[in-house]
């Protein structure tokens, strides 16, 4: 076997260990996926029959992802069979891409079609204001690489996936119908993906926002061309946690951004809870998914 052939089966059998070892013990099949960003953690509170099990008794998860207290919640919200990632891995704390994109081919492996995302993120669009709570719409990949790259599992997903729909219209629908009959305020906006853990310079941001994005951060897009890849559907919402105006742009505060967050989450957990219980056919692939389909078997302190 070459050793490109033994890269990609070594990526297979991790997955696949790694949802033989919890399968057993979620109690559910999930159907829906969700993945928590910075200051959002209390979201799987409102599970009901829930197990948790702590990334590190997860084989092969990501060491020291969201550090000693990251755990991944299995239960049912809404009436939805959901595994909740409690705690997420940064490609800035030194993981590869494809770390950074293991809890999402785990999520697939155990049954999830659907993954609902979210995160802090900084605003650029000048209409935002801090706490605002926005659904991402599309996306640019500015972390300078691909969960892709590399030799490619075909069970996990085709060669060249395309990503003319990154996020499902029909959620984002969905979602904009809820917030307006749950007169939540709901923004609507294109993220940017940088790799950190530093924040942007006032000429990063005005070119990010000359690129056409409103919203920077961390995370969410590898995750999300990993999802797709997978064949997922998408939806992904992020809290507005600092305004980055780069003609008043002030120092990050860290505490700020955390303390924003949480205040965002209640509207944020009411949205998501509600979209859920309206989801259609939330266990069905997307047109995109792979012939041969899964596997048979806060940013951080910053943003």
């Amino acid at each position: 076997m070459s050793v490109v052939m033994s890269q990609a089966r070594g990526q297979l059998q991790a997955i696949e260990e790694a949802r033989d070892a919890l399968a057993p013990r979620l109690g559910v099949k999930p159907e829906i996926g969700i993945i928590l960003g910075t200051g959002l953690g209390q979201f799987a509170a409102a599970m009901k029959s829930a197990a948790a099990i702590p990334y590190g008794e997860i084989p092969n998860f990501p060491a020291a992802a969201a550090g000693p207290h990251g755990q991944l919640v299995a239960g049912s919200l809404s009436g939805q069979p959901v595994a909740v990632m409690n705690g997420r891995v940064h490609f800035y704390e030194s993981h590869s891409m494809r770390d950074v994109a293991f809890p999402v081919r785990l999520l697939r492996a155990l049954g999830a079609r659907t993954l609902i995302l979210t995160s802090a993120a900084g605003g650029m669009n000048p209409l935002y204001q801090a706490g605002d709570l926005v659904v991402i719409v599309d996306q640019l990949n500015l972390m300078g690489e691909n969960p892709l790259v590399g030799p490619n599992e075909d069970s996990l997903g085709p060669r060249f996936p395309d990503m003319s729909e990154p996020y499902s219209q029909e959620l984002i629908a969905l979602a904009r119908e809820t917030a307006r009959e749950e007169k939540i305020p709901l923004r609507e906006g294109i993220f940017a993906g940088v790799a950190g853990p530093n924040l942007e310079t006032r000429a990063e941001y005005r070119f990010l926002r000359w690129a056409g994005a409103d919203l920077v951060g961390m995370s969410v897009v590898p995750e999300t061309i990993v999802a797709v890849h997978g064949g997922m559907r998408v939806l992904a919402f992020s809290v507005v946690t600092d305004l980055c105006l780069p003609d008043a742009l002030e120092p990050v505060d860290v505490p700020r951004v955390l303390a924003t967050a949480a205040q965002a989450e209640p509207a944020l957990t009411r949205l998501v809870t509600k979209v859920l219980e309206r989801l259609p056919d939330a266990g069905a692939p997307a047109s995109a998914a792979p012939a041969g389909g899964a596997p048979s078997a806060g940013r951080g302190k910053g943003r």
